[in-house]
């Protein structure tokens, strides 16, 4: 294909969509008993701001939403781009790619491919899937995931590299939009060829087939206090309690600490677990040090010591089950500079259940040191909004600014929302840290991508909450937080990272930002 300052060839931008029922307007009803306000489209959606691109050419870029049907097979996104600065040849968004999640149970979907990997919707005149791409000319895009339950009334979109894009609402209707009468976007794949001023590129437009599949899955996310950590995995929800407050060591016994420990987690137990599918599962685990038959046998004494504690809590009105798999599930890496605590979290027993969904968002959360919090802390989902407002917080470090912006809750969720701006003269690669920023003996699972250094504590309880993963089954997870890529001179880069969202009597928090040190005092916005 001809290269031009004036035309390229651009694959259409990867996003990301949280879906749940949202909010409009006045927020004072939060918290209380009448539930969300009333939906009201006010279609397109519309934010803008400079993405990566896999050329280094960081184009401005406005992306627009201007449909959202649901009908009886699919859920269909229409969407618009425009790039608003000048870019030149074939070139790849770096952003995430196209996913629905709905904010409140967790669910997870994205796009229908192909066998080949090809999305279905708009069709690419081009080659290798690139779509024609004019400086100031608006290309319109259709895409199509599975359907989301009807239930859901509202979304977030994130991953088109703009930021969070909240309160989007699901339009409900018998058949969705008609093709394009006459698409034209393989009438202007040259440069010299533009379309006539104030024409719209369209493409043709391909339904999913018997061929079409889409990967579906849950957030998971990941709360961790002195004495336990929650897992939230959709409607699973595991309280990992940590074996150093709980056993003597080479001892099942619990400490009379532990039973403590063991009995508020029973209450979080019998608050959350599903009464229609009432079976807790408790596993014993231990670290690496030791042969595999000893290990199993040791983990599996601990883990029906703590179930007998457990039925003389809560009763005998669950079916409880034990395991007991030794060192071969460790949740830190052992054998680095923090093969201490690394192992202390590795000595662990879990309580591991199906959580309750069926209830409405509440405010309501005990003071539980940690226990269950992952999955209790469930406001109604955000309203849209394209403004962060102003930064709560700069800080810099090697010729990177951070600006750190309110957080914003959406349903089980806040959205941290940061600015990177290189002020060198020279592009920069920045050191977010990653792995290496994790806390020690902290979990590589929910620390893997660019901002996977990045955690929210809580000061007052002294919760660490971690950036949520997106978990598609079969070992394939995906950060839920946009890449930092390579910065070029003296422009800002809007990134998003989500986190489980913390009680909402809970104002502020402390953001550990991998490099850039402990941030105190980021506001929640309880919008």
């Amino acid at each position: 294909m001809a290269r031009s300052t004036n035309a390229v060839a651009l694959l259409a931008a990867g996003s990301v969509l949280l879906a749940g029922c949202s909010i409009t307007g006045d927020l004072s009803w939060f918290g209380d008993d009448s539930g969300p306000p009333e939906v009201e489209e006010k279609f397109p959606y519309t934010k803008e701001g400079r993405i990566f691109q896999d050329t280094k050419q960081d184009a401005r870029m406005r992306f627009s939403i201007t449909g959202l049907e649901r009908t009886s097979d699919y859920t269909v996104m229409y969407y618009e781009v425009e790039y608003l600065d000048d870019i030149r040849g074939g070139n790849r968004n770096l952003s995430m790619a196209n996913t629905l999640v709905d904010p409140i149970t967790g669910r997870v979907y994205r796009e229908y491919v192909d066998p080949e990997g090809l999305k279905y919707g708009s069709v690419s005149p081009g080659p290798k899937g690139l779509y024609p791409v004019f400086d100031g000319v608006t290309n319109e895009y259709r895409r199509y995931f599975p359907p989301i339950p009807e239930e859901v009334e509202q979304v977030t979109f994130v991953g088109s590299g703009l930021g969070a894009m909240t309160g989007i609402p699901i339009q409900d209707v018998e058949a969705e939009q008609p093709d394009p009468e006459n698409p034209n976007g393989r009438d202007h794949l040259t440069p010299s060829d533009p379309p006539p001023a104030g024409e719209n590129l369209t493409f043709e437009n391909r339904r999913p087939d018997d061929d079409a599949v889409a990967d579906q899955g849950e957030v998971e996310s990941f709360v961790d206090s002195e004495i336990a950590s929650t897992t939230r995995d959709g409607d699973k929800e595991t309280i990992a309690l940590h074996s150093d407050v709980m056993f003597e060591f080479d001892k099942s016994d619990l400490t009379d600490e532990a039973e403590g420990v063991v009995r508020q987690a029973a209450k979080s137990l019998a608050n959350n677990v599903d009464p229609d599918e009432p079976e807790i599962t408790v596993i014993g685990h231990t670290d690496g040090i030791g042969a595999d038959d000893y290990n199993d046998k040791l983990s599996m004494r601990r883990a029906e010591t703590v179930r007998e504690l457990l039925r003389e809590e809560i009763g005998g009105g669950y079916t409880y089950k034990v395991e007991g798999r030794g060192k071969r599930e460790p949740v830190a890496r052992e054998g680095g500079p923090d093969d201490e605590q690394a192992r202390a979290r590795n000595r662990r027993v879990e309580f591991s259940y199906k959580v309750d969904r069926s209830t409405d968002p509440t405010e309501e959360e005990a003071d539980d040191g940690g226990l269950g919090v992952a999955e209790r802390s469930v406001g109604w989902p955000a309203p849209f909004t394209d403004d962060n407002g102003s930064a709560a917080a700069t800080v810099e470090k090697d010729g990177v600014r951070l600006d750190v912006y309110p957080l914003r809750r959406d349903g089980a969720y806040v959205i941290g929302t940061v600015e990177l701006t290189n002020t060198t003269r020279e592009p920069v690669t920045p050191d977010m840290g990653g792995t290496e920023a994790l806390q020690a003996g902290g979990p590589e699972k929910f620390s893997k991508g660019t901002l996977g250094g990045f955690q929210l504590l809580d000061p007052d309880s002294g919760l660490v909450r971690y950036v949520a993963q997106m978990n598609f089954g079969d070992d394939k997870y995906s950060g839920f937080a946009e890449d930092v890529h390579e910065l070029q001179p003296g422009k800002p880069y809007e990134l998003v990272a989500v986190f489980p969202a913390p009680p909402v009597n809970v104002e502020e928090l402390t953001l550990r930002a991998g490099p850039f040190g402990e941030i105190p005092e980021i506001p929640i916005e309880q919008r």
